[in-house]
């Protein structure tokens, strides 16, 4: 009878402990439910369960429900929340570096943005983490481009129009200051509605977010243009993280690493399609001339440079990114 009291009492402490080592981690997104990126992040977070046996489980919150990156952002710091896939530009608060990429026309093709992320993700996600953010990933979005009422080839063009830019982007504010424009700053959630009250007739996105967000619906023309590349991050607060057990945040770093990197690469799919779907609903790509865009960089070069400064980019970040973009371009040069 002891012996059998002994065992339960034995039992029950195993299982106090495995509950209490038990940690949720309740990460929040502007990405609908159903789309892509939440599906692979569902799946990534069964296949964590199921590796860690119950003792590490990911709850979603997609759609907006958590509100927009900022206010989800200050929810984590109230450890309401534990992570969020937001796009980098929201971090900049955090840690100023993860704006390398985002400069205006700073990369001309698919092929440097590889180039430089293959040499530099690695060295950026380490900088989150001395931060307080565990960076389990990070996913293209794609170039974004101009999308607008009418058609815009020129430096010129831009200077006769109304254009919006997120209200949360110096970069994108800066930039369209630099171009002679006066920005119009809204959240993501209010440029439909600007687009149809006429309240700004020129916005800057993705391909597929301008279909998610329905602005393939009041635009009639894309500037056929990289002006700024996106990407997301998915991060998680390095105090939560550090609950996990050694082992565990292993099979955590490993089963999103492979699920975002999965992201990753359908992305660039998505956007050609998503480039096809705009050009059937009618809207025409405009395609400025080899002098337009060399005005275009000259006009925004000084704005780069001074951002680099006033923004608190490492120089030493800054001078491998142009190093890097200067290899690939002399090795494509004939």
């Amino acid at each position: 009878m002891k012996q059998i009291l002994l065992k339960s009492l034995a039992l029950a402490l195993l299982l106090g402990a495995q509950s209490v080592s038990a940690v949720t981690l309740k990460i929040a997104t502007l990405s609908p439910d159903g789309s892509y990126w939440m599906q692979k992040m569902r799946a990534g977070g069964d296949e964590i369960e199921k590796q860690t046996a119950g003792r590490v489980s990911l709850k979603f919150y997609p759609g907006g429900v958590m509100g927009d990156d900022a206010t989800v952002l200050r929810k984590m710091r109230l450890h309401q929340l534990q992570g969020a896939a937001v796009t980098s530009g929201a971090l900049n608060g955090v840690y100023p570096d993860i704006q390398l990429y985002n400069q205006i026309l700073l990369f001309r093709n698919e092929q440097e943005v590889d180039y430089v992320r293959q040499r530099m993700d690695s060295e950026l996600m380490q900088g989150i983490e001395q931060h307080g953010l565990v960076a389990l990933g990070f996913a293209d979005v794609g170039f974004a481009y101009m999308m607008s009422t009418v058609p815009i080839r020129t430096l010129a063009d831009m200077r006769s129009q109304k254009a919006w830019a997120p209200d949360d982007n110096k970069i994108a504010v800066n930039a369209l200051q630099a171009f002679g424009i006066s920005p119009i700053p809204l959240p993501l959630r209010d440029v439909l509605m600007g687009l149809q009250t006429g309240m700004f007739n020129v916005v800057s996105g993705s391909p597929v977010g301008a279909l998610a967000l329905q602005w393939h619906s009041k635009i009639r023309y894309v500037t056929d243009l990289p002006m700024l590349y996106l990407f997301g991050v998915l991060a998680i607060d390095k105090s939560a993280f550090d609950e996990i057990a050694a082992e565990d945040q292993k099979i955590v770093r490993e089963v999103m690493a492979s699920v975002i990197k999965e992201i990753d690469q359908r992305s660039r799919q998505d956007n050609q399609q998503a480039i096809e779907a705009l050009k059937n609903q009618g809207i025409e790509f405009v395609k400025p001339s080899p002098e337009s865009v060399a005005e275009l960089k000259q006009t925004i070069a000084a704005t780069n440079d001074a951002f680099e400064k006033s923004a608190n980019l490492s120089p030493e970040k800054t001078a491998k990114l142009h190093a890097y973009l200067q290899e690939i371009r002399a090795q494509a040069t004939p």
